[in-house]
C-alpha cells in the first residue's frame, strides 16, 4: 500500500494578496503560443502531429483517433490541438468533452464502513458533487487510462509548455460555449513525469487530485512465456493459477486468440456490457462496433483479442494493447452466468500477462479496478492524479474541497514472488 502523503504534492502556503492579483494578470495574458485547433484529426497537419507524439502513447496515433471518432461513444464530443513556438509544433494535445454528473468522477463509499463518521462525510460528499457537475472538458482519454492526453516534442523544455496548454484549454472550452456551457476541465491521468513540472497550472487555479492506481507488473527479463512467470511464484500464489487452468480444461473450455474481432464483435460487445454495467464508475460507454474498429486501426502487432470457448460459445474475453514497452490489459467481458461456476475473470488476467509476455514488454498495465486480484499478479500500485478546476472561483474552491473528502482505493501490499 503506498503512503498517500508520500505520493502527494506537499501542501502549498497560502498566497498573499499581491500573489493573487499577479496570478490573476498571469491568466489574463497571451501565453506566446500559436495554435492550431481542430474537431477531427484529419483537420491538423499529419506530419506535425507525428512530429510532436512519435515517442508517445499509441492512443495518441492518429489512426487510434481517427478510429474513436468513427466507432467511439456519440456522447463524447473530440477537440484536438497543436502547440506551436516560433512556427514548430511543440507540443499535441487530446480533448473531450462530455457530459456527466459529478458523482461519476468518483466511486460512492462502502456503506458498512467501519468508520461512520467519516463514511457519512464521503456519502454527502458523493451526493454533493451529484448536482454540482454537468459537462467537462478533458485533456486525456475517457476510453483509456494513462497519460494520453498531452505530448511534449523532445527536446522542449516542459515546464515552459504549460501556461500554453492552459491557454489552449481555455480557447476550447469557450468555444464550446456555444453547445453549452463547459465548467470544469481536466487534465486527466497526468504521467509522474509531467505531474513533477506542473506547478505553473495552479496558478491557472488547477488542483491534482489522486486517483485509484494504476496496477503495474513488471515483467522479468526471463520471462519468455507464462510457465516462466509460474516459476517465479511462490506455491502459495502459483497453485491457484494452476487450479484455474485445470479446472477451465475439465469444463470443457478453451482459450484462443482471435484475429477476426469484426465478426465476434455483437457477441463481445455483450459482453463487455455485463462487465460495464456494474461498474462503480461509468463515464461513457462503447458502442458495438468499437473493438473491430480498434484492432483494424492498431493491427495484429499492436492489439490482440483472447477469448474463452466452451462448446462453441464466446464465454470472455479480453483485448490487450501494445503501447511501446508496455502491454495494456484492455476491456474485457464474461458471462457472470459462467463466471459464477467457473473462473473466467481470473483466466484473462493470466492472458493479459501471456500477451504481454509474447509482446516483448517490460511492464503490463492492468488498470485501477480489482487491485486485490491483481495485486496476487505481483503488480504494484502506481500512483496516478488529475488537474481539475472550475470555471467559477467560487464554485472551484467549493469543489476541491468536496472532492477532498471521496478516498480512493488503496492496493494491498501482496508478495507473490520468490526471493531471489
Amino acid at each position: 500500500m503506498h503512503d498517500d502523503a508520500a505520493n502527494q504534492p506537499p501542501a502549498k502556503p497560502k498566497r498573499s494578496i499581491a500573489e493573487s492579483i499577479r496570478d490573476a494578470k498571469f491568466r489574463r495574458q497571451p501565453s506566446g503560443f500559436d495554435f492550431a485547433l481542430a474537431d477531427q484529426i484529419d483537420f491538423l497537419r499529419s506530419e506535425h502531429w507525428d512530429r510532436v507524439t512519435h515517442s508517445s502513447s499509441v492512443f495518441l496515433d492518429r489512426k487510434v483517433l481517427a478510429a474513436i471518432e468513427a466507432a467511439g461513444p456519440s456522447e463524447i464530443q473530440p477537440h484536438y490541438a497543436l502547440l506551436y513556438r516560433d512556427r514548430a509544433p511543440v507540443a499535441a494535445l487530446v480533448m473531450q468533452v462530455v457530459a456527466i454528473t459529478g458523482g461519476q468522477l468518483v466511486k460512492t463509499p462502502d456503506a458498512n464502513d467501519a468508520d461512520a463518521k467519516q463514511s457519512r462525510r464521503q456519502k454527502l460528499a458523493s451526493e454533493t458533487l451529484k448536482h454540482v457537475h454537468r459537462r467537462i472538458l478533458v485533456c486525456g482519454n475517457l476510453l483509456s487510462w494513462g497519460p494520453h492526453g498531452v505530448a511534449i516534442a523532445d527536446g522542449e523544455d516542459v515546464e515552459s509548455v504549460w501556461p500554453g496548454i492552459a491557454e489552449a484549454l481555455y480557447r476550447v472550452r469557450r468555444a464550446n460555449k456555444l453547445m453549452g456551457q463547459t465548467d470544469y476541465v481536466m487534465l486527466k491521468d497526468v504521467s509522474a513525469e509531467h505531474h513533477a513540472s506542473m506547478e505553473s497550472m495552479r496558478r491557472f487555479r488547477y488542483r491534482p487530485k489522486e486517483t485509484e492506481p494504476d496496477m503495474v507488473l513488471e515483467v522479468q527479463p526471463q520471462w519468455q512465456g507464462f510457465d516462466d512467470y509460474l516459476d517465479t511464484l511462490n506455491r502459495k500464489y502459483r497453485k491457484p493459477i494452476k487450479n484455474v487452468f485445470k479446472e477451465l480444461e475439465a469444463a470443457g473450455c478453451t482459450v484462443e486468440r482471435e484475429d477476426d474481432v469484426a465478426a465476434h464483435d455483437a457477441r463481445l460487445h455483450a459482453l463487455y456490457l455485463a462487465v460495464n454495467q456494474r461498474a462503480k464508475v461509468r463515464l461513457v460507454t462503447i458502442p458495438e462496433g468499437y473493438f473491430g474498429a480498434l484492432a483494424d486501426a492498431l493491427g495484429p502487432d499492436r492489439f490482440r483479442c483472447t477469448i474463452i470457448r466452451r462448446d462453441g460459445d464466446i464465454l470472455g474475453f479480453v483485448t490487450t494493447i501494445r503501447d511501446g514497452d508496455t502491454a495494456i490489459g484492455y476491456y474485457l467481458g464474461m458471462d457472470y452466468a459462467a463466471n459464477t461456476d467457473l473462473p473466467l475473470y481470473f483466466r484473462l488476467l493470466y492472458a493479459v500477462i501471456e500477451a504481454g509476455i509474447d509482446f516483448g514488454c517490460k511492464r503490463i498495465s492492468f488498470g485501477r479496478t480489482a487491485l486485490e486480484p491483481k495485486a496476487r499478479l505481483g503488480c504494484q500500485p502506481v500512483p496516478m492524479h488529475v488537474w481539475i478546476r472550475h470555471r467559477v472561483p467560487l464554485v472551484n474552491y467549493v469543489a476541491q474541497q468536496l472532492f477532498k473528502t471521496v478516498p480512493h482505493d488503496e492496493a494491498p501490499e501482496r508478495s507473490p514472488f520468490k526471493q531471489l
